[in-house]
């Protein structure tokens, strides 16, 4: 659960075995309202009990295309660029959750021209090609891409794209956005890798202070990005991904900083207003945020223009706490946490920005308990995650990662983890797949878990970070923001 200071909270068993013609996932659906219903359809007991909830194991049957890449010819003297490009694109089609990658391609597919028929034999829907070129003085590349439809013998899309040098520190990032052009052709939907993933934990060596790190969509390149020595929180991504707005307590009262990935530039963002400041969360315009104030009255949800530095405005606020929000896509909701049903059971609400009543999302039940926390809106506006349980046979603080639809009609839930405890779910821009912090029987670390097959990876091991956040798309057609 997200922090507002030290040491205190404010506020894969469902899935078979991928097959190899269909991508078979087995994750827990929740469907609300319902009568109290036995739990589990198919005889198998959870840990989270909900009460007035139908909780069913719910099969989803996907055929998963196989795509192979073919080796890539590379005019260059560079005998492992070919590899390291082969495998970073490999390992993005694998974690896009859109396809099998095939390997162990016999030599004779590893000439020229595309011979349609053979890849067919071998079992391959896609095929990727692709031509790596030097390109100017300062030893950048060209990598010519094409993608071609084996079962259809025809071309699906072909392309240039830029990259930088092979020692440059977005290279990664640039052939990353090359995969996401791939799925992009292939599906039509965006992809995820090139992003990047900042989360806090407490730095090596240093006994009480947490820092914030950085890590790519592979689970490489991780890197520290402050230095302050004190308590950092709840780091938000900025909507140009140019930017990441934290809570820190290095000047004495926690206060809202925003940092530059890029040059490691700081600035405190709100230098007015009272009490605690944590939880900023950024306008989707980018020109204001909404974060939390508490300690002093009046508390609650308080607006800020930070393009033009002025104008603090509370938005909501009671005795009771409110407390990390999120903005729709569009910017005209939020989302919450609140303790205004009492501060051992915080709940999860939905409230208009401007006019309208606040809607309670999470599930819950007078008299049941029940902790819901961590909300997080995804891009594409109909979800949001959050995490939590209700007693019952729950163990104490083992919680779940829950993803509820909004809009429409009715209410459902998916209930997308299944072992362990699993908090501060939070969206890719893929709207796909969720980053959270987990802990497991062989340890903790930051996981992602597709919300469509529930296929759930390690992304980080053997670290206990909190607050991740994802970024938005930081490369596209191998051009870097």
């Amino acid at each position: 659960m997200r922090r507002i200071e030290r040491g205190h909270s404010i506020a894969e068993g469902c899935r078979r075995p991928r097959s190899r013609v269909a991508d078979s996932a087995r994750i827990c659906l929740l469907l609300l309202p319902a009568a109290a219903a036995p739990l589990a359809a198919s005889g198998q007991e959870t840990d989270m009990v909900i009460p007035g909830v139908d909780l069913r194991d719910f099969i989803v049957e996907r055929y998963v295309p196989p795509i192979a890449i073919r080796p890539l010819t590379v005019l260059a003297e560079d005998a492992g660029l070919a590899r390291e490009i082969e495998g970073i694109i490999a390992r993005d089609l694998d974690y896009s959750d859109r396809f099998r990658v095939r390997d162990s391609l016999p030599a004779e597919f590893a000439g020229e021209g595309v011979q349609y028929a053979l890849w067919e034999q071998f079992d391959v829907d896609w095929l990727l090609v692709g031509t790596v070129e030097p390109q100017g003085p300062a030893g950048g590349y060209t990598f010519a891409v094409e993608v071609h439809d084996i079962v259809f013998g025809s071309l699906k899309a072909r392309a240039t794209f830029p990259l930088p040098a092979r020692d440059h520190p977005d290279f990664r990032l640039a052939v990353h956005s090359v995969s996401d052009a791939v799925v992009r052709w292939v599906t039509g939907d965006p992809g995820m890798a090139a992003t990047r993933i900042v989360f806090r934990m407490r730095a090596p060596g240093e006994q009480d202070a947490t820092e914030l790190y950085i890590v790519d969509s592979d689970g490489r390149n991780m890197r520290r990005l402050t230095w302050d020595g004190s308590i950092a929180t709840s780091p938000a991504w900025s909507p140009d991904g140019k930017r990441i707005a934290y809570g820190s307590f290095k000047s004495g009262l926690p206060r809202i900083y925003e940092l530059s990935p890029g040059d490691g530039q700081q600035r405190l963002l709100v230098p007015e207003g009272h009490g605690q400041h944590h939880m900023p969360t950024y306008h989707p315009d980018g020109n204001s945020i909404v974060f939390a104030i508490v300690g002093e009255e009046p508390s609650g949800l308080f607006s800020y223009d930070i393009r033009d530095g002025c104008c603090l405005q509370r938005l909501v606020g009671g005795r009771y706490n409110d407390l990390q929000p999120v903005f729709s896509p569009n910017g005209d909701s939020l989302i919450f946490m609140s303790t205004r049903l009492g501060m051992a059971t915080p709940q999860v609400y939905l409230r208009p920005v401007g006019e309208g009543d606040d809607e309670l999302l999470s599930p819950f039940r007078y008299g049941e308990g029940g902790f819901f926390t961590d909300p997080d809106w995804s891009p594409c506006g109909d979800k949001a995650a959050f995490a939590g349980g209700i007693g019952g046979r729950r163990q104490a603080n083992r919680y779940h990662i829950l993803v509820a639809e909004i809009g429409g009609g009715g209410r459902r839930l998916l209930q997308l983890t299944q072992e362990g405890n699993n908090e501060d779910p939070n969206w890719a821009p893929d709207c796909r797949h969720i980053v959270f912090q987990g802990t497991r029987s062989y340890g903790s670390g930051v996981f992602v878990v597709d919300t469509v097959t529930g296929r759930t990876r390690l992304l980080v091991p053997n670290v206990k970070a909190e607050d991740p956040d994802w970024s938005p798309i930081l490369a596209e057609n191998g051009v870097v923001r």
